[in-house]
């Protein structure tokens, strides 16, 4: 099968009860350093290594641990969307354009209720 966009890397989502605090701790224990961050959601890098941080409650609505996340990187949102909505992974409705943080993206949960984000950066 032929594909319409390219797969170009994937980021892990770590859980954390506190952003301020991990994101120093990622640069003084681990030589990250912050791309952008408030106090859910942060972006950090080190090289080629790109991680991200979302914050929990640690309650048993919003537990620390459970699923795990991924962001996968695409050149073009548009096609990939589309397939998936063709194969009914998704609604029609789930593709959040323009997003604060320069992303056109994505998701939906595998049957182990892990979150996948499909993410096309914009300039």
């Amino acid at each position: 099968m032929a594909h319409e966009t390219e797969l170009k890397r994937v980021v892990p989502i770590l859980p954390s009860s506190d952003i301020e605090r991990d994101v120093a701790w990622y640069g003084k224990q681990a030589g990250f350093n912050v791309d952008w961050h408030d106090d859910s959601y942060a972006f950090i890098y080190r090289d080629n290594i790109i991680l991200h941080l979302q914050w929990h409650a640690g309650t048993v609505d919003d537990p620390l641990l459970g699923g795990s996340a991924i962001r996968i990187f695409v050149d073009q949102i548009d096609p990939i969307f589309k397939e998936f909505v063709g194969m009914g992974t998704v609604n029609g409705n789930k593709l959040v354009k323009n997003t604060p943080w320069k992303t056109n993206e994505f998701g939906f949960y595998d049957l182990n209720k892990n979150s996948i984000h499909i993410v096309q950066d914009i300039e």
